[in-house]
C-alpha cells in the first residue's frame, strides 16, 4: 500500500482533487499544513486528508477541529503532539511556526486575533490576521521528543540547516533537530518554504514538500520508499 503526502495547498483544492483521483489506489492523504485558501476556506477532499497546522490557516477553524468539529468528514486535523494513528502508522505532528518570544507560552494562551487588517487584504490568512496560534510552543515540542516508535513525523517549519532557494540565512529550526534526534521517526516530512529537498538529519530522512501545485509524495507504507511526481 501507498500512502500519499502533500506539500502547503493554499486553497488548491482542485489540484488536491485531480491528484486524487489519479491514484484511486492511494487510500489515504497526509500534508504538512497550509490547506486553507487566502479567505480561510476549506474543502471536502475526495479521500481521507490528515493534515497538522502551517502558519496560514483559518485557526479558528482548527480551534473548531481540536474539539472535533472537523471542517468536512475527509479532512482530518492531527493536533500538535501524538501518537495519532493514521492507517498502518503513528505519526507525530508539530505543525506551525517557531517564535521566540512566544515559545515559552503554553499553547491554550496564544493569543487569537484580533481581526482581519483592512489594509492588508492582499496578505496571507495567518500574515494578515496577525493570530498567534499559528505557532508551537516547548510543551509541544517536549512532547513530540517523548514519543517513541513514531513511523511518521510530521512538521511546517524545516530543521537546520536550511537555505531555501539558495540563500545564506539558515531558516531551519533547531528545535525541530532535537525533536528528530530525540524521536528518531522512520520518516521526517515538512513544507513552509515549497521546495523539495531530501536529506538525512540526526539520522533521519527528512523530505521538504514542493508547492502542491508542483509535486508530491508517494509513500510505501511498509518499506518507506518514496516516489516524487510532478503535479
Amino acid at each position: 500500500m501507498q500512502i500519499g503526502a502533500l506539500g502547503d495547498v493554499h486553497g488548491e483544492f482542485e489540484t488536491v482533487q485531480s491528484i486524487m483521483t489519479r491514484h484511486v489506489e492511494v487510500p489515504l492523504w497526509v500534508c504538512v499544513g497550509d490547506v486553507a485558501s487566502n479567505d480561510g476556506e476549506y474543502f471536502a477532499p475526495g479521500k481521507p486528508l490528515y493534515f497538522i497546522k502551517g502558519n496560514n490557516e483559518d485557526f479558528d477553524v482548527i480551534a473548531a477541529a481540536i474539539k472535533g468539529e472537523s471542517p468536512a468528514p475527509t479532512l482530518h486535523y492531527l493536533p500538535n503532539g501524538g501518537p495519532h494513528r493514521v492507517g498502518p502508522w503513528r505519526i507525530a505532528a508539530l505543525g506551525g511556526t517557531f517564535a521566540p518570544s512566544w515559545y515559552n507560552t503554553p499553547a491554550a494562551s496564544l493569543p487569537p486575533s484580533k481581526g482581519r487588517k483592512a489594509s492588508a487584504t492582499s496578505l496571507k490568512l495567518g500574515k494578515s490576521r496577525d493570530d498567534k496560534r499559528r505557532h508551537f510552543v516547548r510543551d509541544e515540542v517536549l512532547q513530540c521528543k517523548s514519543l517513541t516508535a513514531i513511523d511518521l513525523f510530521l512538521t511546517h517549519e524545516a530543521p537546520r540547516p536550511f537555505y531555501p532557494a539558495g540563500r545564506r540565512i539558515d531558516a531551519g529550526k533547531t528545535v525541530l533537530n532535537d525533536v528528530l534526534a530525540a524521536m528518531k521517526p522512520r520518516l521526517h516530512l515538512f513544507g513552509h518554504h515549497h521546495e523539495f529537498t531530501d536529506s538525512v538529519r540526526q539520522g533521519v530522512r527528512s523530505i521538504g514538500l514542493d508547492v502542491v501545485t508542483k509535486s508530491y509524495l508517494l509513500v510505501d507504507a511498509e518499506t518507506f520508499k518514496t516516489e516524487r511526481l510532478d503535479t
